[in-house]
């Protein structure tokens, strides 16, 4: 089997960091396409020795990229062509029927009840929505939660696939090292308690309740914010408000991770005595420096920030995780559900940091949502659906 993975942009993003580490793990070979933004992940890509293309589209009305994707389709001969975020979705389903892909598949990251990526659920945005999804074979949502919206929304039942998100635990593991080089190189006191939150910077994630949240807790709790977003200038002016701007640390994007670097290189890159410091660390090593993850959107199509904290042995503190809710009582280790409201977390936050030091654990639902078993389920799906 050949693969076509076609996808909006390759900035960092969950659904972007996802495609990069479930295409490490499919026993097939992967082209991949973005329609917009060749970034960081799209050169982790190419350094894993997939094969990118950028479509270089102008704009969601940018029509002149259909013929071009349909030409670029045709020309790789692909037995199946899978789609990732909205606009790729829609033009990615288009092209490849048109092409005469024998097999279409589509994934659904990131649909709440009321948005998808950040924009509202309008009757318009649903109806195109709907228009596109009949173009292809199989959708994939990444959680039971996200399926259940799919088929309220009109999807047929027996179209839908449930493949939850991967993780890496090997990847996420606890490592002092970088623990160190990390507040370092952000001037977190060794002794700070660190409360780390991951995220696209975006209205939706209400990290400013984890700023305001801030204010009520002692001197030493220091905020870990990792994400880059339009809110970047709201949140610097809530913690000036708020009096705790020197408290909190914006580090901005992570970078995407070599593949099996251990967490301490990944602080800068692998590059000797620091060298390269401009760049952002890497997930693993950020999550190592802090002591608690906090997240308080109350919107999530499946949680993937929460269940790398788990990875790393982190305690969390979270609003809604559909990928904790879909899990059996006691398999999830110190991950626990808050109210939402700055003070929600500032008493939970209190208690935890009062509590002192803990041991790092990990919990049972880090190998329940290892990327092995995801990419399986996938490989599975692709076999429905491509006709011998």
């Amino acid at each position: 089997m050949k693969a076509l993975h076609i996808i909006t942009g390759l900035g960092i993003g969950g659904a972007e960091q996802q495609l990069r580490l479930m295409l490490r793990h499919l026993p097939f070979p992967c082209d991949v396409v973005t329609l917009t933004n060749p970034g960081p992940v799209a050169e982790a890509l190419t350094a894993d020795g997939v094969r990118v293309t950028h479509l270089g589209m102008t704009g969601n009305r940018d029509l002149r990229a259909l013929p071009r994707l349909v030409a670029h389709i045709r020309a790789g001969d692909y037995d199946l062509v899978h789609t990732h975020l909205y606009r790729a979705c829609l033009y990615g389903r288009i092209a490849a029927r048109i092409a005469g892909v024998p097999a279409v598949v589509a994934t659904e990251h990131s649909l709440g009840d009321g948005q998808m990526e950040g924009r509202a659920l309008t009757p318009g945005v649903r109806a195109l929505y709907l228009a596109g999804e009949r173009l292809g074979h199989a959708t994939v949502a990444v959680s039971p939660t996200v399926a259940d919206r799919l088929r309220r929304w009109g999807v047929p039942r027996q179209r839908i696939h449930v493949v939850p998100n991967g993780i890496d635990p090997d990847a996420l593991r606890y490592d002092p090292g970088a623990r160190r080089q990390v507040r370092a190189r952000y001037g977190l006191p060794e002794d700070a308690y660190v409360v780390g939150a991951v995220g696209r910077l975006v209205r939706g994630k209400r990290f400013d309740q984890l700023v305001t949240a801030l204010a009520a807790l002692p001197p030493d709790v220091r905020l870990l914010i990792v994400g880059a977003g339009p809110e970047v200038t709201a949140l610097r002016r809530t913690a000036l408000r708020a009096g705790v701007a020197d408290r909190v640390v914006l580090t901005g994007e992570a970078r995407p991770a070599a593949p099996d670097a251990p967490a301490a290189s990944a602080v800068y890159g692998g590059a000797p005595d620091g060298a390269g410091t401009c760049e952002p660390p890497a997930l693993p090593a950020l999550l190592s420096a802090m002591d608690v993850l906090a997240s308080p959107s109350p919107e999530e199509a499946f949680g993937l920030a929460v269940l790398e904290a788990l990875a790393a042995g982190l305690p969390v503190r979270y609003v809604n995780c559909p990928a904790l809710d879909d899990l059996p009582p006691g398999s999830t280790g110190d991950a626990r559900r808050l109210a939402p409201g700055a003070g929600s977390f500032a008493a939970a936050l209190g208690r935890l940091r009062d509590a002192g030091p803990r041991e790092r654990t990990v919990p049972p639902a880090v190998a329940h949502y290892a990327i092995a078993r995801s990419a399986e389920r996938l490989a599975g799906v692709y076999a429905s659906v491509v006709r011998p």
